[in-house]
C-alpha cells in the first residue's frame, strides 16, 4: 500500500507507537508522532510534533492506542507531559475527509467524530489482531503476576474472569505452568473449551462461590464484574489484576480497601513494541486500505 499522498498523526500510546509511525513512514506516508516515548536517536521518516494539535494538524488519519481512554476521556499516553483529549478542537484540526482508527472510542470521542464527518474504525475487537498480539499480553501478564505475588503460579488456584481472544491464551498458559485454573464466562461454548484445555469452567453467576477457594484473580472483560462484595470473598493479600480496557472489570479501589494486591495491568504489549507495534500496523493498515479503496469507489 503506497500513502505517499496522506498524512497520518500518531498521537499517544507507548513504546508501540514507535513502530507503528516507523512502519506508516515506510509506506510513505508523512507522520507526525506526539504523546508516545521518543526514542533519542529518532524514528526514520517520522517528525516529532511538539504538542497533539501539532501532530494532527491536516492529518487524514489519526492513530490513537488501542489501549482505551481514562475514565474522563483522556488517551492512553502515559508518557505525554499533558493529558491528550481528542476533543473538538484537536479533530477539528484534522484534513477532510478524515478517519480516526484506534483499539476502542468512548461515547464523547465517537459523538465528536460524529459531529465533524470524521470516520471512526476501531479494532479493539478484532480477533486475528488480537490474537497476534495476544503472546505478548500473557507474557506479560505472567510477568506481572511474578512481580506482584509470593508463591509460584505452579500449584496455585487462580481464577481468569472472561475466555476471549486474551482470556483464553492467559488461561492455557497458566495450565502450562501447572496452576488450577477456574475460568468463569457467560458463554457456555467458552466454558467447554476452557474445560477441553483442562480448566475447571463456572458461570458468572458462580463467582461468589469460587471466590474463596482462589488466590488469583485475573480479569479480561472491560465491564464491572468483580465488585466489592466478590472482593471480599477472596483469602487475605489476593492479587487482583485488571487486564481489561477501562473501565475495566474489578474493582480495584474496592481491592485495596480490602487488603488485596491490586494491579491494573494496562498496556502489557509494550513488554514486545516492535512484535506488537508491527501486528498493531497489520491491523491499521487493512483498515486504510478499506477506507481508501472505498472513498475512490464513490468517487
Amino acid at each position: 500500500m503506497d500513502l505517499a499522498e496522506r498524512t497520518i498523526a500518531v498521537v499517544g500510546g507507548d513504546e508501540r507507537e514507535q513502530e507503528i509511525a516507523r512502519l506508516a513512514a515506510t509506506a510513505g506516508a508523512a507522520v507526525r508522532g506526539f504523546g508516545f516515548p521518543w526514542p533519542a536517536d529518532g524514528i526514520d521518516g517520522v517528525t516529532h510534533a511538539g504538542t497533539a494539535i501539532e501532530a494532527i494538524s491536516g492529518a487524514d488519519y489519526a492513530l490513537f492506542p488501542i489501549p482505551g481512554q481514562a475514565a474522563d476521556g483522556a488517551l492512553f499516553a502515559p508518557e505525554s507531559p499533558v493529558p491528550i483529549y481528542p476533543d473538538a478542537e484537536l479533530l477539528g484540526a484534522m484534513n477532510k475527509p478524515a478517519a480516526v482508527i484506534l483499539g476502542w472510542p468512548d461515547e464523547a470521542l465517537s459523538a465528536t467524530a460524529a459531529q465533524l464527518g470524521i470516520e471512526i474504525s476501531e479494532y479493539e475487537h478484532d480477533v486475528e489482531l488480537m490474537l497476534l498480539r495476544g503472546p505478548a499480553i500473557v507474557e506479560g501478564a505472567i510477568g506481572a503476576i511474578i512481580a506482584n505475588t509470593r508463591v509460584t503460579i505452579h500449584n496455585s488456584d487462580v481464577l481468569v474472569v472472561g475466555h476471549g481472544s486474551i482470556g483464553r491464551l492467559l488461561a492455557r498458559t497458566l495450565v502450562l505452568l501447572g496452576a488450577r485454573v477456574h475460568v468463569a464466562a457467560r458463554n457456555p461454548v467458552q466454558r467447554a473449551d476452557a474445560l477441553c484445555a483442562g480448566c475447571i469452567p463456572h458461570p458468572l453467576e458462580d463467582l461468589a462461590q469460587v471466590a474463596p477457594t482462589t488466590c488469583m484473580v485475573l480479569s479480561t472483560v472491560p465491564h464491572r464484574i468483580v465488585d466489592e462484595a466478590i472482593l471480599a470473598l477472596l483469602p487475605p493479600k489476593s492479587l487482583v489484576m485488571d487486564l481489561a480496557a477501562p473501565p475495566g472489570g474489578i474493582d480495584l479501589a474496592a481491592a485495596e480497601r480490602l487488603g488485596h494486591r491490586a494491579v491494573w495491568a494496562r498496556g502489557l504489549g509494550r513488554r514486545a513494541p516492535i512484535t506488537v507495534g508491527a501486528s498493531q500496523w497489520q491491523g491499521i493498515a487493512r483498515r486504510i486500505a478499506e477506507i481508501e479503496s472505498r472513498r475512490r469507489n464513490e468517487g
